[in-house]
């Protein structure tokens, strides 16, 4: 692996952690748990575009278990590797079939991520009625998505690829 890519990989899961901190200082305001803005994949969604699927795969399970194990614990590991993956998933399926936007494919990635989540919720809680979060979590999905999407779209545009 040459130095200049891991320099930039690990500056992106560095920048990908603080805006996780970030995050997680920001209050929401919605009576739903597990609302949040997924600043996170702001960082995943630029190195799809500047870098490779690989690199923005490494960045993203780098991050998730980073972030767990100084923040979070075994519960937000499970949690955020669920969400992180299944959204990382269909990204990647959608960028390859390139018949969606940067935009669309980041909001089905942030309502990925939500069910994701529930999914692991239901299983974590045992009850199938956390399914009713669901929907209030997929418009904050679309909400955050598109916003991702925007700036995603537009940071990568301003910034070269990068060969490494």
């Amino acid at each position: 692996m040459k130095s200049k890519r891991v320099a930039i990989l690990g500056l992106l899961v560095a920048l990908a952690m603080v805006l996780s901190y970030v995050e997680s200082l920001v209050p929401v305001f919605i009576a739903v748990p597990g609302v949040k803005l997924g600043l996170t994949n702001l960082v995943v969604i630029i190195a799809f575009q500047v870098l490779t699927a690989k690199d923005a795969f490494f960045i993203n399970v780098v991050r998730i278990f980073l972030v767990a194990f100084t923040f979070g614990n075994f519960f937000s590991l499970m949690y955020s590797l669920a969400g992180g993956l299944l959204s990382y998933l269909v990204m990647y399926l959608l960028l390859r079939s390139k018949k969606f936007s940067i935009v669309g494919v980041s909001t089905a990635g942030g309502v990925a991520h939500n069910f994701g989540q529930i999914l692991v919720a239901m299983f974590v809680l045992n009850t199938s009625q956390l399914i009713y979060y669901f929907p209030v979590l997929c418009i904050s999905g679309v909400a955050a998505g598109v916003v991702i999407g925007l700036l995603g779209g537009e940071i990568a545009r301003r910034l070269p690829k990068v060969s490494v």
